[in-house]
């Protein structure tokens, strides 16, 4: 505690205008929740927390609860206590009057314990499998997103982007345009400067293929618990920057019908311990380390899906000839695969797991990723012949790429259990399963269309 308080002193002198700290911790959904809190009470949190619900992280998207496993309602719905984590206090750039932000975990309020339904907790409990093996997993995130118009249609349906150079909305993408990002410096660099105050520490930028649609590649790291720290503080610095500059941001998979969807794509190599990559042709083995890697996630994306895709809108990213994988190939620098093994050098080698969509929970889709490479090494999988040319030409009719499909596929799992825990995956099937009913109680407009 002693360390703790002493880093908060220093931030303060550094920050002495800091007037709020807004405590983060990162739910289910993915979503950045908790609580703002006076400056007065900075050293309060770091010293032994703050309270916060603890079943906020088992609620669904609206942030409503069905009461999974009697957590909820039936214990009472007591409180955690938001724990920070180590060096993730920093400022807040797009808010104004000088705030802050820490990320935090939950521990409980009675045994002081992690609690275990978690997705970071999860993730670690993944990650000790890997201890085991003396064998660390190395990795980092690119998302990609939408800047919109803050102003939405009737109905809600988002407006795209007017230019900042033009005015004019836009109308088509422009993949891989400098020209494109120089129009939208004023954002696109507010938000790289956003991360580099909050030491989210971002590699390239570019522009994709939808009309206002950009990627963000994030550094690789040695410790797959703060690239997904990275993923989800991203997400909440491009949406913030991006409102404060007059746009609004989305992550959601396909928030046109007729643009590319938003991906969450994940590169992993594993490294021993003396840092050599284990996928490098010239480690011992090396060839049959990736294979194996890449066998055990084939053998475990039907299983992963409702975490990979854990809506209904993100499924309508799959399909065939959009570079979504609709299969579960994998080749050598080809996008149409589900798992690409990009061009680098040898002691780069990596796979690029190319299947989730960018709102998913980064903890969740890193923690079954891990889990399907760890099985494919432990079982010494083979993946078969690699793909060349479109693998995306038609569905594997064996994947589930519907919602409800893909609820009773992680329900009927046996390898992800094994991994993730059968409570946990219990939990996460359940509220989805609630959201998604809920979600078909409404009238969609196009009944009326078709139906009155």
């Amino acid at each position: 505690m002693a360390d703790r308080l002493k880093m908060v002193t220093q931030y303060l002198r550094e920050h002495p205008e800091t007037s709020h700290l807004d405590v983060l911790v990162i739910d289910l959904c993915g979503n950045a929740i908790g609580k703002r809190l006076p400056a007065n009470a900075i050293e309060s949190v770091f010293a032994k927390g703050t309270p916060v619900c603890g079943a906020m992280q088992l609620v669904d998207v609206m942030g409503n609860t069905e009461d999974p496993m009697g957590y909820g309602f039936s214990d009472g719905d007591p409180d955690a206590f938001a724990l920070p984590i180590a060096g993730s206090l920093c400022p807040v750039p797009w808010l104004t009057g000088h705030k802050s932000q820490v990320l935090c975990e939950f521990s409980g309020a009675g045994d002081g314990k992690p609690l275990w339904y978690e997705p970071r907790q999860v993730l670690k409990k993944v990650l000790q499998r890997f201890a085991e093996l003396n064998v660390s997993p190395r990795l980092a995130v690119e998302l990609e997103f939408y800047l919109i118009d803050a102003k939405r249609e009737d109905g809600g349906a988002p407006l795209a982007a007017a230019s900042p150079r033009t005015g004019l909305a836009e109308t088509g993408g422009r993949v891989l345009s400098l020209d494109k990002l120089d129009e939208f410096e004023p954002v696109l660099g507010a938000i790289e400067g956003a991360c580099r105050i909050q030491n989210i520490p971002t590699t390239s930028m570019i522009s994709e293929y939808g009309a206002g649609q950009f990627e963000v590649n994030l550094q690789h790291q040695d410790d797959p618990v703060l690239a997904a720290d990275h993923a989800a503080l991203l997400r909440r610095a491009v949406q913030g920057v991006s409102r404060a500059r007059g746009f609004d941001a989305t992550f959601m998979s396909k928030p046109f019908a007729d643009q590319s969807g938003n991906g969450m794509h994940i590169h992993l190599s594993l490294v021993d311990d003396d840092g050599n990559n284990l996928f490098d042709p010239g480690y011992p083995k090396g060839d049959s380390n990736l294979r194996q890697a890449v066998a055990g996630l084939q053998a475990t994306m039907a299983e992963a899906m409702a975490i990979f895709a854990p809506n209904l809108n993100v499924y309508r990213r799959f399909k065939p000839d959009e570079f979504v994988p609709v299969t579960t190939d994998w080749g050598d620098n080809n996008r149409s695969v589900a798992f690409r093994i990009p061009p680098s050098d040898a002691a780069n080698r990596r796979i690029e797991h190319r299947v989730s969509g960018a709102e998913a929970n980064p903890y969740l889709v890193v923690a079954a990723v891990l889990a399907g490479v760890h099985y494919g090494l432990t079982k010494k999988l083979d993946p078969g012949d690699k793909h060349c040319g479109n693998a995306g030409a038609e569905a594997d009719a064996e994947l589930p790429l519907k919602i409800w499909q893909a609820l009773a596929a992680i329900r009927e799992s046996r390898i992800l259990p094994d991994y993730l825990g059968s409570d946990y995956l219990k939990i996460y099937a359940d509220v989805k399963q609630a959201e998604f009913e809920a979600f078909m109680d409404g009238i969609h407009p196009r009944e009326y269309q078709w139906y009155l």
